[in-house]
């Protein structure tokens, strides 16, 4: 056979093999666009996460987040608040997507955080009351419960924080009258320049040692750290304190500081994120807070944060995957976007499969129905012309004619080797009648 000929007749059986199949990948193609439609399983290449005040914790964990994410691709994109009630508010209200939240930071609405979910704890924050030296004198020396800042002039943190939510519920817990008390609700920065200019006694901060503030604080001379020797009664009152000691020397071994163990309470926080905050945006948030804050740190050993368990929220589905089972297997080989694709669509394209493996079987009956259909829609004519040579004898001459211009058409038929016998029949069948038609002239 020549090789165009051959070239011709494998490019006609490809074009009857997809015809045949078409009906079953448009079926295949609506189905996966339909799947793809309804899970959505790409996330949107931005997000936002709400942090807090500038150079708190929640702000410089927010950049190592926004560090995280750009290596998939996703921008995250940081809006600053006052504390953990106002990044309450921003999930409330959708103008957040993810945000962090402090534990106790204000009256839990169940109504409200409906559409909250939690992606885990992510370390804990104390309570660093501040206090100078010089004013500490006036209250009778160390000062060590907080009844004795009675007197004192106390900044309990800005408005839309959590720490004046916090300490109200404190000082009500010792039988103070917050409204009997000197207190003010400066920013941090604004309250730090008027604590260290002698114009507050004393200072409040609810946040993690990565503070910049109380990393300075700490550190600064003439400045003490109330130690709280009640810790263990104030986590027994309220259920969202724990206490927490921060041990001797741990802010500078060389210059041993703290001089001694400091008892502090403290308070967990957690990453919230909207519960329709796409799924991907989720495993990515939950897997870079497994990565970041698992070492060791002042107040907790290595791999003891993130963690799900008492969590006040519900736990998403993704992050407690993330947190029982680490990275998705395809994360470690494939690129995310891949990886997010096939683990989001694998169980659509297993009931697509599901759908389509029966209806693929009509698939080789319709091929050869339309291969056999290009020589056997010959045999009505045939049939016709051998009908005419039995009713009309007369007329074998142009029934001749007729079979050899038949036997010309159905040379040109292409058909698949396999289907050559069929072919070869016809016109073995052609030439009969043929010789008949002669042996009657």
């Amino acid at each position: 056979m020549k090789p165009v000929t051959l070239l011709r007749n494998t490019l006609l059986s490809i074009r009857d093999l997809l015809i045949s199949a078409g009906p079953v990948a448009l079926l295949a193609v609506a189905l996966l666009v339909l799947a793809y439609w309804w899970l959505n399983p790409n996330p949107p290449k931005k997000v936002t996460l709400a942090t807090g005040p500038a150079q708190s914790a929640y702000e410089e964990f927010g950049k190592r987040y926004q560090k995280a994410l750009k290596a998939y691709g996703i921008e995250v994109v940081l809006v600053p608040s006052e504390g953990s009630p106002s990044n309450l508010r921003l999930l409330r209200a959708g103008k957040a997507d993810v945000g962090f939240v402090q534990g106790g930071a204000s009256e839990r609405n169940a109504n409200e955080e409906s559409g909250i979910v939690s992606l885990g704890s992510l370390f804990v924050e104390p309570l660093w009351l501040f206090y100078r030296e010089d004013a500490a004198k006036k209250a009778g020396g160390t000062l060590t419960s907080l009844s004795q800042f009675q007197d004192l002039r106390v900044n309990v943190g800005a408005r839309g924080s959590g720490s004046p939510f916090l300490m109200r519920r404190l000082f009500e817990a010792n039988r103070m009258d917050p409204a009997q008390l000197k207190l003010s609700r400066l920013d941090q920065t604004s309250a730090t320049v008027a604590f260290l200019g002698g114009e507050l006694d004393a200072l409040v901060f609810a946040s993690a040692p990565e503070s910049l503030m109380v990393q300075m604080l700490l550190q600064t001379p003439g400045v003490r750290l109330m130690d709280f020797s009640q810790s263990e009664a104030y986590s027994r009152r309220f259920p969202f304190l724990t206490p927490v000691v921060l041990p001797r020397g741990v802010v500078d071994l060389s210059k041993d500081l703290p001089p001694q163990d400091v008892r502090l309470v403290a308070t967990t926080t957690s990453l919230l994120a909207r519960e329709d905050t796409h799924p991907a945006l989720l495993q990515l948030f939950a897997q870079a807070a497994r990565d970041m804050h698992s070492p060791a740190g002042w107040f907790n050993r290595a791999g003891s944060f993130p963690n799900i368990e008492h969590s006040e929220y519900p736990i998403s589905r993704e992050a407690e995957r993330v947190m029982r089972s680490g990275q998705p297997f395809l994360q470690r080989w494939l690129p995310f976007w891949l990886a997010n694709l096939v683990e989001r669509m694998w169980l659509a394209l297993g009931i697509i499969l599901a759908v389509l493996l029966p209806l693929s079987r009509i698939v080789p009956p319709l091929y050869q129905f339309r291969i056999r259909s290009r020589v056997f829609r010959w045999y009505g004519q045939l049939r016709d012309i051998e009908t005419r040579l039995h009713a009309q004898p007369h007329s074998a001459a142009d029934v001749a004619r007729e079979l050899d211009a038949l036997d010309d058409r159905v040379g040109r038929i292409s058909v698949p080797l396999s289907y050559a016998d069929e072919l070869y029949a016809l016109r073995n069948n052609i030439d009969a009648v043929r010789r008949r038609a002669l042996h009657a002239t």
